[in-house]
């Protein structure tokens, strides 16, 4: 199906939540949702090839997430690991973002810590993996990171999250409305849609829904 609109986010950040509440709706164990949360993150990203978004980010996993009990640690990692390497089969630039030195981060994804472009890097793509925003922001206070600082205005240049741009809009599955820590300084800006459906219940109407929702935002960056 063609989709024609008048403007289109440059950036989208997706928050795919709900997993365990869905698998509990089905009568499943609340590990299990996390695996139900894959075809949807492929079908999306497909969607937005087609319609042509520059960059793509999603929220995999945060450090704090890491606290949950083991079983559902090792499915959402898992789960991680199975959708960085669906997407790398597909034309995309994928950089794979975290604090990669903790032993929470997967080694597979290590490979992915540096973008890499995969067929024609139609899309950049960004994947939050054992994210945690305080150890983004400190990296730019690291003595190395900090001597390139000249000013307030390079701060971005030097944080672990660097080579992601400013997100033009977030969508969030699973109804919660907040940031739950994402890339506090490429947000800054974001504007939010926010769906009571749980990720796994994903369907591209509700992605368009946001996007034809973004058209009638009145962005001006502050100014």
């Amino acid at each position: 199906m063609d989709y024609l609109f008048r403007r289109l986010p440059q950036h989208i950040g997706i928050i795919p939540d709900g997993n365990r509440r869905w698998a509990e709706q089905h009568a499943l164990s609340k590990e299990e949702g996390y695996a139900y949360g894959i075809q949807p993150g492929l079908d999306l990203f497909k969607l937005c090839l087609q319609l042509g978004i520059k960059e793509l980010t999603y929220y995999g996993f945060t450090h704090d997430n890491t606290k949950r009990p083991a079983r559902q640690k090792k499915a959402f990692t898992a789960a991680c690991i199975q959708a960085v390497k669906l997407i790398s089969q597909y034309d995309a630039s994928l950089l794979v973002v975290g604090n990669h030195t903790s032993p929470s981060f997967p080694r597979e994804l290590l490979p992915y810590t540096t973008r890499r472009t995969f067929g024609k890097g139609t899309i950049k793509l960004n994947f939050l993996v054992n994210y945690d925003w305080q150890w983004d922001l400190y990296q730019a206070c690291t003595r190395e990171r900090a001597e390139a600082v000249g000013n307030s205005r390079q701060f971005p240049a030097a944080i672990g999250s660097a080579d992601v741009s400013r997100i033009d809009l977030i969508v969030r599955w699973g109804g919660r409305r907040r940031l739950s820590g994402l890339l506090p300084v490429q947000t800054i800006y974001s504007d939010m849609y926010v769906l009571d459906t749980c990720w796994p219940d994903y369907q591209p109407e509700q992605f368009i829904a946001a996007l034809r929702w973004y058209e009638e935002q009145d962005v001006t960056l502050g100014g």
